[in-house]
């Protein structure tokens, strides 16, 4: 049976009280086919989020009704695994306060810091030091990656192709342990672009902590040699004397940068296919002057407008090579390059070998 996550949004919510109300959905779960798992309770930030076996979303919905008719926003699938990687259980804690009436207090957020480490293309590592140096080479600097996220009271909650991910408490452990990595792969052949965002496990996206992976990724892009790159909300968790002493090291964003920075991006994902397109017409999808446009693009991203469309459609043409999606000639006009030879040209440029070779080492 599915697990949802879903999340209410509640001004003035009390810990004690979801804990009546969570053992008023424990007592008709059986009625509704559900098991309802855990939950977690932001008293600051008026959320709380619950985890039930149901059957449906809708399930989900009827039940909370009859229970207590505090409704969800937003509900959305998740993988238990995952759950238990971000947040650390899927289960009510073991221990904990209680209710006059004996129920467990769960008074714990589940609002959490993201850290994602951009780790270096596998092909083009091997094709630089040989098959079996390069495997070597990745095996020992993830692993180093690792055991800073845990030494720093992380957890690895994700590793993809091309991004280690760790889940933190707090700020300042995120942030220490993103500069401690920094520190160490610092003479590194390969760049570890590393970024910090916090979040919510649900918000707007179908997908667990939706939004803050997205702001990673996208972030990911920043050409700032040397810096661990912070959300606004990360700038304003951590200590000032922490942000005063690791400014030189951290590349902040503001609220205004963030924006921005989607709004970029979601342009961008949109029209990087049209191999007309210009950057007057970026710039007049956000209201900006092509000056402006070009100023704060490249403050924020440390590219023109220009080389971030030229870097976001190669990084879209290394993914289609990676799962052999068509041929160089189809890549290169689905990712908005006029010809396959200036495609060509552009790939050597930025990765140091031909897409024709690049596929056939992927």
């Amino acid at each position: 049976m599915p697990i949802y996550m879903d999340l209410h949004i509640v001004p003035g919510v009390n810990s004690k009280d979801v804990a009546e109300a969570h053992s008023r959905d424990v007592y008709l779960e059986k009625d509704h086919n559900c098991k309802c798992l855990t939950y977690w309770v932001d008293e600051l930030r008026g959320h709380v989020f619950c985890l039930i076996e149901a059957p449906s979303r809708e399930t989900v919905y009827e039940l909370h009704n009859r229970s207590h008719g505090l409704l969800p926003h937003k509900i959305i699938e998740v993988q238990p695994g995952l759950v238990q990687a971000f947040l650390g259980r899927i289960t009510d804690p073991e221990s904990g306060q209680f209710t006059d009436t004996g129920h467990l207090v769960v008074d714990e957020t589940s609002y959490r810091m993201i850290m994602s480490v951009q780790l270096p293309d596998p092909v083009l590592v091997q094709q630089r030091a040989g098959t079996a140096a390069a495997a070597q080479l990745l095996q020992v600097q993830n692993q180093l990656i690792r055991n800073e996220i845990t030494a720093y009271d992380g957890r690895e909650a994700l590793q993809e192709t091309d991004r280690i991910i760790g889940s933190f408490i707090t700020a300042e452990k995120a942030v220490a342990a993103a500069l401690a990595i920094q520190e160490k792969l610092q003479d590194t052949t390969d760049q570890y672009h590393i970024a910090i965002h916090a979040g919510d496990p649900v918000a707007q996206h179908d997908k667990l902590f939706g939004e803050t992976l997205q702001l990673l990724q996208r972030m990911s892009f920043f050409n700032h040699t040397n810096r661990v790159s912070i959300s606004a909300g990360v700038k304003e968790l951590i200590a000032k004397e922490l942000l005063h002493k690791t400014q030189k090291d951290l590349f902040a964003l503001s609220a205004e940068d963030e924006k921005l920075l989607n709004a970029l991006f979601d342009i961008l994902e949109e029209k990087y296919t049209d191999t007309e397109l210009q950057v007057n017409d970026y710039a007049r999808s956000l209201a900006m002057s092509e000056s402006q446009f070009y100023r704060k693009t490249t403050a924020l991203t440390g590219y023109s407008p220009n080389e971030l469309v030229k870097e976001f459609r190669l990084v879209k043409a290394k993914e289609l090579l990676q799962k052999g999606s068509g041929s160089i000639t189809e890549i290169s006009y689905s990712c908005g390059f006029s010809t396959p030879s200036y495609f060509t040209k552009c790939f050597r440029k930025k990765f140091g070998l031909v897409p024709l070779d690049y596929l056939q080492s992927a």
